[in-house]
């Protein structure tokens, strides 16, 4: 006769604290299990990559740490999620299986109703909880803000564990690290993972970081230290929004640096605005959300795109971020803004030929900030403005002493603070004893960043009566009524 078991199946939640299906485990008073998958068809997924597969392994590392003194662990299994219940269905009696619920993109969309499928056939309970006050099945926004409020300043889940006597036998799909050498290692580069370090994140911040939040933001450099750095821990579920809200709120500091705390706050709240977007219309991922912007014609020239994928544009700030992004993932908000603006309006390119290359890089990649975000800066949802960046502009406002710029294009570094924004204007006495890339002397398209015809395009639509419609309806879904 088969076991009785039940499981805890850990998706973008890889931490131990305030985490709903662990408490409700350890509430059913029966044996369970702590499972991760690394599922081949999303890994395969053009917005997965390897960083993302190395932070999510040594975050499960970490929590192993914390578990081991209640001898339990988090399992992992190299196998698609079907195929995976399909197997434990059959090998023990699976009464629940509980999670989160999980705001993916189609790909996940798709598993979850094969792993439902295969859970009432076997009349287990899936058992989803509501993940962080991003509501499924909204129709509008109406009553949203005080919900999202109501979450997070509700209790924080104070997790205890049993002592685990349940011993998991072998299966097909055990996970051997050794076998996967590039998840082992983990970059230097990239910011350590597991709760322990979202929480030394976090207080550092409300210790000291924070108080310079509004001052640094748009600033490619500065902000590396005085904005949060948490999005990738809340990305991956290090840590919850709720913790975050609270401990920024109760903090001694709060008082003394209120005007940047509740502007750090504010951004944690149009954090989950955006998934919000997301779970109502995961069709943000691979169309425009206001369908009268698919009639737009982009030029998408190859060679363009190729640059901009390596940053090698000859221009300075747009090469400096893509190139720190390719470093270590992370990048502040202005200057992720540009990188989409350029690819879009300046090179004219179809922002879907760049939108899983930005995934992949993102070390703090979250499907629902994503493409939702890159359709507003791509200017195709009809109910935002159309910001075009001038990356001159924006390097010479963010990073007049060049700290940015030289740190990432090493080739420039010998060039005058003054002069590194716009090197193709450099004369033959600026360059004496200097030698910069042929590409900073004349860049993949003219300086001057004159209007392009997309651009034209982009604002001409706004007149189109189906994107007059679409508008409209989007304004209904997903803007508060006032």
């Amino acid at each position: 006769m088969h076991e009785n078991l039940n499981i805890v199946w850990l998706k973008r939640d890889l931490r131990t604290f305030d985490h709903d299906p662990l408490f409700e485990a350890e509430q059913l008073g029966e044996n369970y299990i702590i499972v991760y998958l690394f599922e081949p068809l999303q890994m395969k997924h053009p917005d997965y990559s390897l960083r993302h597969q190395q932070f999510i392994y040594h975050s499960v590392k970490a929590l192993n740490k914390t578990l081991k003194i209640h001898n339990r662990e988090v399992h992992i299994f190299h196998t698609n999620a079907d195929t995976f219940f399909e197997y434990l269905t059959t090998t023990y009696n699976i009464k629940n299986v509980l999670s989160y619920q999980e705001s993916g993109t189609n790909n996940s969309w798709i598993r979850d109703k094969k792993v439902a499928k295969i859970l009432k056939d076997k009349k287990a309970k899936w058992i989803e909880f509501e993940n962080q006050a991003v509501i499924r099945g909204s129709k509008n926004r109406k009553g949203w803000d005080k919900y999202w409020f109501t979450y997070a300043n509700s209790t924080i889940i104070r997790n205890v564990y049993s002592f685990n006597n349940f011993k998991l036998l072998k299966s097909p799909f055990d996970f051997y690290i050794n076998d996967f050498p590039f998840i082992k290692k983990y970059p230097l580069e990239f910011q350590p993972a597991g709760e322990q370090f979202a929480h030394k994140y976090l207080n550092s911040f409300v210790k000291d970081r924070g108080k310079d939040y509004n001052r640094n933001i748009s600033q490619p450099e500065k902000s590396r230290y005085s904005c949060g750095r948490l999005s990738t821990y809340l990305a991956w579920g290090n840590i919850s929004v709720r913790q975050v809200f609270q401990t920024v709120k109760k903090s001694s500091n709060y008082k003394i640096h209120k005007r940047a705390f509740d502007s750090f706050l504010s951004r944690i709240k149009w954090r989950s605005h955006f998934i919000q977007k997301f779970e109502v219309e995961c069709s943000y991922e691979h169309t425009c959300i206001n369908l009268g912007y698919e009639q737009m014609k982009y030029t998408n020239n190859d060679i363009f795109l190729s640059k901009w994928l390596k940053g090698q544009t000859g221009f300075p700030m747009v090469d400096a971020s893509m190139r720190c992004l390719i470093n270590n993932g992370w990048l502040n908000f202005r200057m992720r803004a540009m990188l989409v603006s350029f690819l879009c309006h300046h090179l004219e390119q179809d922002w879907k030929r760049g939108v899983y290359h930005l995934a992949k890089l993102f070390l703090d990649y979250e499907p629902g900030i994503h493409f939702t975000q890159f359709q507003m800066q791509a200017g195709v949802t009809g109910i935002n403005s159309i910001r075009v960046y001038n990356p001159v502009k924006q390097s010479i406002d963010k990073d007049p002493d060049a700290m940015f710029l030289k740190k990432w294009i090493p080739e420039l570094s010998s060039i005058d603070n003054a002069l590194i924004h716009e090197p193709w204007k450099l004369t033959e006495i600026d360059l004496i004893d200097k030698i910069i890339p042929e590409i900073y002397k004349q860049p993949i398209i003219s300086a001057k960043l004159a209007r392009t015809e997309v651009i034209k395009k982009l604002w001409d639509l706004r007149k189109n009566e189906l994107v007059k419609k679409e508008s409209k309806r989007l304004l209904s879904i997903h803007v508060r009524s006032k």
